[in-house]
């Protein structure tokens, strides 16, 4: 019988070639990282064709690749109703477009950055596929950067577009004629654009339409006219052998395209939806109600099982979007629901504010039986903790009042600590005050010389809007020591909670712990009102002053690491205030100065600023700046790195 022959004996060696198939993929241990980026070998129809009527087309490529982000990075121009299809299949990638090609337009697909090798990831770089229905395919392009208005952050995805109808009207009636999207740097290059004359806008677009129709997209508009252009220009390429050492520097003849430094500021106006968010009622005596946005108009209040809504005490915020109602009356506060009927402001389907009414329910998170069996348990575990004490303790004992059988008003103070000579205190309660016994206050300076507290003049006054908060004022001076008293009972809230005794004592720490900024400021003959903002290294507001004859101080600051921005202030509110379309009113212009300052205690720093010294999209510090670039492949630079390691 012949012998059968068995495969077994091969299997090692088939383990081992597929191992080595395997390994292959990438790049061997130790040896080099490819760093070839994909090519395109062949285009159908072809790249920058012309009378082309396909809504097809076929990339193909010398490797096999992917796309990165392509929701974010791929942009199809004109703007396409319809989402067309790009998808990836091995060494190609296929373009399907769904809508009717127009007649004599220049289509572009630009991938950016998208496009990589499957293997190590190498980008292609910024590739774009272009044909055109006509006789002829345009291609020029501009470009520039789009920042957020109020702070110059980076916008990364925002829509950039062009379009030939100069009318007032055509960006919220007409989609773009070309379409960019903005990396994450926030720039932004508009490819394809016929030779002409173009207004420039952004747009979060939040609807899809590529058209500005709600008051919550983010915009950017400019009344200057874009008019393309282009010249033959030369750039130098460095080819470098590791990251110390230059290999070549070569020189490359290409076409610069003009304009290349447009700047655009985007802001949202300031408008929103008006709507009732949420009503609540975490206590009996007290109940609040909040709108999506600020109000001119006060709701009106009808009550449906009690009487005197109009003896109820209003807390409201700065823009009216948050009221607070405190209920002083017990026979109101004391029932399980309250029902009332509440007539507000509300923006109907067409956009327009209306009056509304709506019936409203309210029963307390804690009710009042549950306050009192709350109250009720403390005072009979201090009471029990109390005889413990006794017994503990017997004839040393101190006889102690229950503090659980009076209800305290609360309060906080900020600061807390130390303060600077340019700080006053603030003391914030828990409740509405309804009345303050300045008889009971007192205000002292420490006396070194004598050991000894003296009375010191001082300002002790109510925040405007805030019926919860006192500001004490004084004559503050660097490394003295102060005191504020107020005797128990001395704040009454509007429920009539008595304050505890207040004893505060203020620091104020010494000058030579101090350092001072002095800012001389280059402006335009326009520039009348001008804010300069210290900022920390999170981008917050530390400290604002008024320039005054261009010029800003800042005393008794900390050392630290400050930042400077500022702002013009065209309608003199004293604060930012953004754009408006309709109005044609573009936000108030922000400024950074490039570089952060550092402060030591005892310094007096003198710092020029010349504000419109350098393009605003390299103004604002990267060290401030929260959009971060995306992260660039570095093939070459791990080569480099590896080929170190093997040398050492």
């Amino acid at each position: 019988m012949p012998q059968r022959k068995t495969l077994y004996p091969l299997i090692p060696v088939l383990i081992v070639g597929l191992l080595a198939a395997c390994a292959s993929i990438g790049s061997p241990d130790g040896g080099e990282y490819d760093e070839t980026p994909p090519k395109v070998v062949a285009c159908q129809p072809a790249n920058l064709s012309t009378d082309n009527q396909s809504k097809r087309a076929t990339l193909s490529f010398d490797e096999f690749i992917v796309l990165e982000n392509a929701s974010e990075k791929v942009v199809v121009s004109p703007p396409q109703k319809e989402m067309p299809e790009i998808r990836t299949s091995g060494k190609r990638i296929h373009i399907t477009l769904f809508d009717t090609l127009k007649a004599n337009t220049t289509y572009t697909v630009d991938f950016a950055d998208a496009i990589v090798d499957n293997n190590e990831g190498n980008p292609m770089g910024n590739f774009t596929y272009s044909f055109s229905t006509g006789p002829e395919i345009d291609t020029m392009e501009v470009s520039g950067t789009l920042l957020e208005a109020e702070n110059l952050e980076p916008i990364k995805g925002m829509l950039v577009g062009l379009h030939a109808d100069l009318s007032d009207t055509v960006f919220t009636t007409k989609p773009f004629d070309r379409v960019s999207r903005t990396n994450s740097r926030g720039q932004f290059t508009i490819k394809g654009i016929a030779p002409g004359r173009y207004h420039i806008y952004a747009l979060q677009d939040m609807d899809g339409n590529f058209l500005f129709n709600q008051k919550a997209e983010k915009i950017a508009f400019d009344s200057i006219l874009i008019e393309p252009t282009c010249a033959p220009d030369t750039r130098q390429d460095t080819t470098w052998i590791d990251s110390t050492h230059i290999d070549t520097i070569k020189t490359i003849h290409y076409t610069h395209f003009y304009p290349d430094n447009i700047v655009l500021r985007a802001f949202t106006e300031d408008y929103v939806d008006l709507h009732l968010l949420k009503t609540e009622r975490l206590i009996p005596d007290m109940f609040s109600i909040y709108f999506t946005g600020p109000s001119d108009t006060i709701p009106t209040i009808k009550g449906l099982n009690f009487d005197g809504a109009e003896d109820f005490i209003l807390e409201r915020s700065a823009r009216n979007d948050t009221l607070t109602y405190w209920i002083t009356d017990t026979l109101v506060s004391d029932k399980d629901t309250l029902s009332f009927s509440l007539t507000y402001l509300d923006t109907d389907t067409l956009g327009q504010l209306v009056y509304r009414t709506d019936t409203l329910d309210l029963v307390p998170k804690i009710t009042r039986s549950r306050q009192r069996e709350e109250k009720q348990k403390k005072i009979e575990e201090w009471e029990d903790q109390q005889k413990k004490e006794k017994r503990r303790m017997k004839d040393k004992y101190e006889e102690k009042p229950n503090p659980f059988l009076r209800e305290d008003f609360n309060f906080k103070v900020q600061p807390s600590g130390s303060i600077a000579p340019t700080e006053n205190i603030r003391f914030t309660f828990d409740e509405p005050i309804a009345k303050l016994d300045t008889a009971a206050l007192r205000f002292f300076k420490y006396n070194e010389k004598d050991s000894a507290w003296v009375d010191e003049p001082y300002l002790f006054l109510p925040v405007e809007g805030d019926r919860r908060s006192y500001v004490l004022y004084a004559e503050w001076h660097p490394g003295e020591k102060y005191k504020f008293e107020a005797d128990s009972n001395a704040v009454v809230s509007i429920l009539g909670k008595l304050s505890t005794a207040i004893k505060k004592e203020i620091p104020v720490t010494p000058e030579d712990e101090f350092s001072s900024l002095f800012v001389q400021l280059t402006l335009q003959p326009q520039d009348t009102a001008v804010y300069v903002q210290l900022l920390n290294s999170s981008d917050n507001v530390v400290r604002t002053a008024r320039a005054v004859n261009h010029r800003a101080d800042f005393f008794y600051l900390k050392p630290n690491e400050y930042y400077l921005r500022l702002f013009i202030d065209r309608n003199g509110d004293g604060k930012w205030t953004t754009g408006e379309y309709a109005a044609g009113l573009q936000p108030e212009e922000v400024f950074y100065f490039p570089k952060p300052l550092m402060l030591r205690a005892r310094w007096e720093v003198e710092q020029d600023w010349n504000v419109r010294g350098i393009p605003l999209n390299k103004q604002k510090p990267e060290a401030i700046t929260k959009q971060k670039p995306d992260a660039e492949k570095k093939i070459k630079q791990r080569n480099a790195e590896r080929r170190r390691e093997m040398n050492r």
